[in-house]
């Protein structure tokens, strides 16, 4: 079943290039959700940045389904919720979360996040 996106392609802009590919839930592409929580690992080819987004809401359940989760441009989720682009160079074992007052922060890592998840 095709994903009905959130962005049309046509709407997709150049804000953060080069950044190569992540992986991002359906809540955040689909569902337009803003992105809550991420967090940057090691990556698994040469091709993948590392970054990992979820609206930080998402169930173990719903996580765990790889039928809600796929990889993305990283400029495609930039262009979903732009105030992740300064985060982007932040090492590997960086976590942002998104406060109550709005504004993503620096936290420790989650256990597990979706390392468990076999989405190469």
């Amino acid at each position: 079943m095709a994903k009905n996106f959130k962005l049309k392609p046509d709407q997709i802009k150049d804000l953060a290039k080069g950044w190569g590919a992540c992986i991002a839930t359906d809540a955040i592409t689909v569902h337009g959700l803003r992105v809550g929580y991420m967090y940057r690992e090691e990556p698994h080819n040469p091709k993948d940045s590392g970054w990992r987004f979820l609206a930080g809401n998402e169930s173990d359940a719903y996580l765990a389904d790889s039928k809600n989760l796929d990889v993305y441009f990283t400029n495609t989720i930039a262009n979903y919720d732009p105030e992740i682009i300064p985060l982007l160079s932040a090492p590997e074992g960086s976590a942002f979360e998104r406060g109550k007052d709005g504004k993503l922060r620096a936290v420790s890592p989650r256990p597990g996040s979706l390392a468990a998840i076999n989405v190469r």
